[in-house]
């Protein structure tokens, strides 16, 4: 039984701790601790793992919803435990997802939708993984230097990071929306599993940009006030980023639903009587107010908003 259900504290058991909350069967893995030690308290299994217990307790009272302080945060040990969890997502997670949804849908039968399903899904794993190999490398090598004493670049700091972190579970909403409107023919039980861990894998994505967000954000910048700072020759423009998409018109309504149709720009100027300069520059608008920028992405909006029928598709 936990010790203070109010928030968690480094005399109850991890045990409890995930018996309270199962969501932390996954943030022990990602601290590299197993099951093993989940009857001892937290205080005993940090002091024999080496794991930091005041981040320990950060982030479990954090993705449980608790009050929590990032005071005496550990960047190293943070940092370790991000990096799991981004291989966990990369190397186990999305893959998974993907091997179970061919499994399930019969490609022969079941027409285009599949096909574009699976074409966003890969477009997606690609978005994520630029995204977790940026950190990986340009982020938390800044949080080495500055943990290190090594001078860094002025153009750069952790509010760069925390203005242009994007969202990266958005996109399984809209992959989540298609399965649940227009799932496709297949084996129903498997379709439902790959449903569920895709809604598992959009929670467990949001939780862990909150850490990001919440922890290792303002961690960072208490880091950075003893930071020794260079000047940098030529800082890169910071562009201003769409915080929604724009409503769109008709003319750039009617050029998505044929791009979700397959049809060149050629042949969308031919069908629109306008040049094909002009259905380029429609594209781009489109792709900037939509923040989409792949056919798959744009037939996966076309369908979730009406303006084509997945049956036109097949």
């Amino acid at each position: 039984m936990l010790v203070n259900s109010e928030v968690y504290t480094s005399a109850d058991k991890l045990a409890d701790i995930i018996a309270d909350n199962s969501l932390m069967l996954m943030a022990i893995s990602r601290f590299g601790l197993t099951l093993g030690q989940a009857n001892k308290t937290v205080e005993q299994m940090c002091a024999d793992t080496g794991v930091d217990a005041a981040t320990f307790l950060c982030v479990a009272n954090m993705v449980s919803g608790k009050p929590y302080s990032v005071e005496n945060v550990n960047l190293v040990c943070l940092t370790a435990y991000l990096k799991r969890a981004h291989a966990f997502f990369l190397d186990f997670f999305l893959p998974s997802i993907r091997r179970k949804f061919i499994t399930a849908v019969d490609f022969a039968s079941a027409g285009d939708v599949p096909q574009l399903i699976l074409r966003f899904f890969d477009e997606y794993v690609a978005e994520v993984r630029r995204h977790m190999d940026f950190e990986n490398k340009t982020l938390f090598g800044y949080i080495d230097k500055l943990l290190n004493g090594i001078p860094v670049d002025d153009s750069y700091d952790i509010s760069v990071f925390a203005s242009h972190h994007d969202a990266i579970s958005q996109k399984l909403n809209r992959l989540k929306d298609v399965l649940i409107r227009y799932c496709p023919a297949g084996n129903t039980d498997i379709l439902n599993s790959v449903l569920f861990d895709i809604i598992s894998c959009e929670a467990d994505l949001i939780s862990h940009c909150e850490v990001e967000d919440n922890i290792l954000v303002p961690a960072v910048m208490k880091a950075e006030q003893l930071a020794v700072r260079i000047p940098a020759s030529a800082a890169p423009e910071k562009t201003a980023e769409n915080d929604s998409a724009n409503s769109l018109g008709r003319r750039e309504k009617e050029i998505i639903t044929c791009i979700a149709m397959g049809m060149s720009n050629k042949e969308i100027a031919e069908k629109l009587c306008i040049s094909v300069h002009t259905v380029t520059t429609h594209r781009r608008n489109i792709c900037s107010k939509l923040e989409i920028h792949s056919p798959a992405g744009l037939t996966i909006y076309a369908i979730l908003n009406g303006l084509v029928d997945p049956k036109e598709l097949m």
